[in-house]
C-alpha cells in the first residue's frame, strides 16, 4: 500500500475572516495515528517519522503553535450519519445521489468500512487527527522556554483535545452511566505525540475517558485567552470552553456544574443578545441568504465553528432518507407546546426534499474540473447553552428558571410571537403532553423543542442516546427496523482498520 506524505503530517489550515481554508502549512505529526486510523506502514516509515518533510515546520514560535492548532478540530463532519440513525430520517422514496452509503447504512444501522465523507470512519480519524495536531502542540508547550507565551496556545490545544474524545466516546462507546461506566469500554485517550508504529491501544473505560476529558477541561479552561486568535468564531474562546464545560457535565449528569457553566458561558440575561433571530432578520431574509447567514462568523450563536470537507449540503436534498413531511408534521406543526407557529421553515426541492436553511455548499477548486465541497459546521451554539442550563435547572427542580429561560427562547422562534398569547407555563406542558409530572412534562418540552432546533444538524441523535428514545425505521422494502432502548446498534462500531492495527475490541453486535 502506498503511503503518501500527507497521510504523516497534519495540514493546518489557516483561515481569513470567512473561515476559508488559506494557506496550508504541513507540521509533522509523530504519533501511532497510523495505527489508529488503519494506515499500514510500509518498511522505512520509522525512520520517514524521525525526518522534519520541511525545515519550516519547526514549531519554534508561537504564532506557528496557533497555526497547527487551526488542525486540532474535526475536519468532517458527523451530521450525515447522526442525522440519518435518527428518528428525523425517513425514507423519501428516490435514489440517493450524494451520500450513498453513509446515508444509508447509517439510516439501517449496518456497520460498514468507508472512505466516504460523512462516513463513522472518516470522522473518527478526523477526530484523531486533530487529536494528533492538539498533542502536537502541547507538547511544544510543556517543554518552550519561554512557556509563559505559549499559555493561551496550551489552553486551546487542551479543550480542542478533550472535545475530539468527548465526540469519539460519545458515539463510538456506550452514552455515560454512572452505574456502569466504570465497566463500560471507552476509546483510545491520547495524550502525547508518538513515534511507534504499530502501537497496541487499550480502551479503558468510559469513565476513564470522562475522567481525562474533565481533567483537560479544568486545566485548559483558565489559560484560554480570546486575544490570541484572529478568529476567533473558529477557536475555542473562553465562551466557547464554558459552553463546552456545560455539555460535558450534562451527559455526567452534574447538573450544578452544568448550570456553573452556562452562566460562565452566556448568562441567562445576556442569553437574548445571542439567540438566532430566527422570527425577526431570518423570517424577512431569503432561504439563500438565510443559508449563507446561519454559519457566518458574525453570528452570536456560533460559539464555535469548524470547516469541514462534507458534501452534507448536497446531502439534503439528494439523500434518500431525511426529512419528510411527515417528521414535520410530527415536530414542527405539533411540538410548540403554546399556541403559535415557529418561525424556521422548509423549501421543497421537489418530492419529499425538504431542507431547513442552515448550510450553504462551499467549493474549493483543485483545477477547472473538480475540487472539494465543504461545509461550515456550527460545534457549539447559544440555543445549546440555553437548552443544557435549562434541562439542568428541570433536573434540579428549578422550574421558574427552566421556564424563564424557555420563553426567552420561544420570543426568537414563534412568528408574531405576543407574550400574552405566546407565554410557556408548567399548565400548558402538562396538558399539552397530558401528564401530571412536571419534570417529565418540561423535560419533553425542551427535547421537542431541541429537535426543532438542530433539524438536519445531526445534535437529535445525542438525545435519542441519552434518554434512549426508541427510533423506528421503515426501509425501502418495507421491512421496519426498530432501534430499542438498549440496542447494541446505539454505539457505533470501532473502524475495523482500528480494530486490526490498534488491537480495539469491538463493539458487541
Amino acid at each position: 500500500m502506498k503511503i503518501t506524505l500527507q497521510q504523516h503530517k497534519i495540514t493546518s489550515r489557516l483561515k481569513d475572516m470567512s473561515g476559508r481554508k488559506k494557506t496550508n502549512a504541513a507540521f509533522t505529526v509523530r504519533l501511532a495515528l497510523v495505527v489508529l486510523i488503519g494506515i499500514v506502514p510500509l518498511s522505512g516509515c520509522n525512520k520517514y517519522l524521525d525526518q522534519q518533510p520541511d525545515n519550516r515546520t519547526d514549531l519554534n514560535t508561537p504564532d506557528k503553535v496557533s497555526q497547527l492548532l487551526t488542525s486540532a478540530y474535526p475536519d468532517r463532519d458527523y451530521i450525515t450519519f447522526c442525522e440519518a440513525m435518527s428518528d428525523n430520517s425517513a425514507d423519501r422514496g428516490f435514489p440517493s445521489k450524494a451520500n450513498l452509503l453513509p446515508n444509508e447504512n447509517a439510516f439501517l444501522y449496518k456497520d460498514y468500512t468507508s472512505t466516504d465523507d460523512g462516513s463513522p470512519d472518516v470522522y473518527w480519524n478526523a477526530c484523531y487527527r486533530a487529536i494528533a495536531a492538539a498533542n502536537q502542540a502541547l507538547q511544544v508547550c510543556n517543554t518552550a522556554a519561554n512557556p509563559a507565551q505559549y499559555s493561551a496556545y496550551k489552553g486551546e490545544a487542551l479543550l480542542a483535545r478533550a472535545y475530539s474524545h468527548f465526540m469519539l466516546v460519545s458515539l463510538f462507546a456506550k452514552t455515560y452511566n454512572p452505574v456502569t461506566a466504570t465497566t463500560d469500554p471507552g476509546i483510545p485517550y491520547i495524550t502525547e505525540p508518538e513515534t511507534v508504529l504499530l502501537k497496541k491501544y487499550d480502551r479503558k473505560t468510559v469513565a476513564y475517558v470522562y475522567d481525562m476529558i474533565e481533567k483537560d477541561l479544568l486545566a485548559g479552561i483558565p489559560l484560554i485567552n480570546d486575544n490570541a486568535y484572529k478568529v476567533p468564531a473558529y477557536r475555542f474562546t473562553i465562551t466557547a470552553a464554558h459552553a463546552f464545560a456545560s455539555r460535558f457535565y450534562l451527559f455526567k449528569q452534574q447538573y450544578d456544574k452544568v448550570i456553573q457553566q452556562a452562566d460562565l458561558a452566556i448568562p441567562t440575561s445576556a442569553i437574548l443578545g445571542y439567540l438566532r433571530p430566527w422570527n425577526t432578520v431570518y423570517l424577512a431574509s431569503s432561504f439563500n441568504t438565510v443559508k449563507a447567514m446561519y454559519t457566518k462568523a458574525d453570528q452570536k450563536a456560533n460559539l464555535l465553528l469548524a470547516t469541514t470537507e462534507s458534501i452534507w449540503a448536497r446531502g439534503l436534498s439528494q439523500d434518500r432518507y431525511g426529512l419528510t413531511y411527515n417528521i414535520v408534521s410530527a415536530t414542527l406543526n405539533h411540538s410548540i407546546v403554546v399556541s403559535g407557529e415557529w418561525a424556521p421553515y422548509q423549501l421543497q426541492y421537489g418530492n419529499q426534499q425538504l431542507i431547513v436553511p442552515k448550510f450553504l455548499e462551499n467549493f474549493i477548486n483543485i483545477n477547472t474540473n473538480t475540487g472539494n465541497l465543504y461545509n461550515y459546521i456550527p460545534l457549539l451554539s447559544a440555543e445549546e447553552v440555553l437548552f443544557n442550563k435549562a434541562e439542568a435547572n428541570v433536573a434540579t427542580g428549578n422550574f421558574a428558571d427552566a421556564i424563564t429561560a424557555l420563553n426567552i427562547y420561544l420570543s426568537t422562534r414563534i412568528k408574531n410571537y405576543d407574550p400574552t398569547t405566546n407565554l410557556l407555563t408548567i399548565d400548558n406542558a402538562l396538558k399539552f403532553y397530558n401528564v401530571t409530572d412536571t419534570k417529565a412534562a418540561l423535560t419533553q418540552t425542551i427535547l421537542d423543542f431541541k429537535r426543532v432546533e438542530f433539524m438536519q444538524e445531526g445534535f437529535r441523535w445525542f438525545d435519542i442516546l441519552r434518554y434512549k428514545i426508541p427510533v423506528t425505521h421503515i426501509d425501502k422494502d418495507n421491512n421496519i427496523i426498530k432501534l430499542g432502548p438498549d440496542d447494541p446498534r446505539r454505539v457505533i462500531q470501532i473502524p475495523a482498520p482500528a480494530q486490526k492495527t490498534a488491537g480495539l475490541t469491538p463493539n458487541p453486535r
